[in-house]
């Protein structure tokens, strides 16, 4: 059996947790938005979003963010990968973006993440979100915002399991590769 690192009320309260930091740090909602990177951190985008709107403190835009095209170890002469066009629906210009992922391990997905933001304009600010940061950084990355410190070898692996994404349950857990 695999270690559970968070189940389903875990993340509720982690998130929770996560949008009142927000809230505190950026001294409330205004000219903040939510960019999920696709699909994990969309989904966690999503429903931080909710969070916010259900506790009647604010109504964020929100939207997914495909770095496909941004990403250095994925993209070379030889493969060219599928990516989505991306359209968020609204403007970046002057707005603090919270960059959302699920997890932050070597630092290369959120540095696409930056990049592919700064494509489609300029904000006044980002910060980092993640769920679970495992470590293991490649490239000089810090999230601003971290649901759980889960430090891993590399033959570990944190699987993330979400409703939305056709999962039973909610679940992150640690697999050996």
């Amino acid at each position: 059996m695999q270690p559970v690192i968070m189940d389903a009320d875990g993340m509720r309260r982690t998130l929770v947790r996560l949008s009142h930091e927000i809230e505190e740090r950026n001294e409330g909602f205004e000219n903040v938005v939510l960019v999920g990177v696709k699909r994990g951190g969309e989904v966690v985008a999503q429903r931080l979003a909710s969070l916010i709107r259900a506790s009647g403190r604010g109504e964020l835009p929100c939207a997914g963010l495909d770095i496909t095209m941004a990403r250095d170890d994925l993209v070379s002469a030889f493969i060219l990968p599928e990516a989505e066009k991306n359209e968020l629906g609204f403007p970046l210009e002057n707005k603090t973006v919270v960059l959302c992922d699920d997890v932050l391990h070597t630092g290369r997905s959120a540095v696409a993440g930056i990049e592919a933001l700064f494509r489609l304009g300029r904000p006044a600010k980002i910060q980092l979100l993640v769920l679970v940061d495992r470590g293991g950084r490649e490239v000089p990355v810090r999230a601003d915002y971290v649901g759980k410190n889960v430090p891993t070898s590399k033959e570990e692996y944190i699987k993330v399991q979400f409703r939305e994404l056709g999962h039973g349950e909610d679940a992150l857990t640690i697999t050996r590769r």
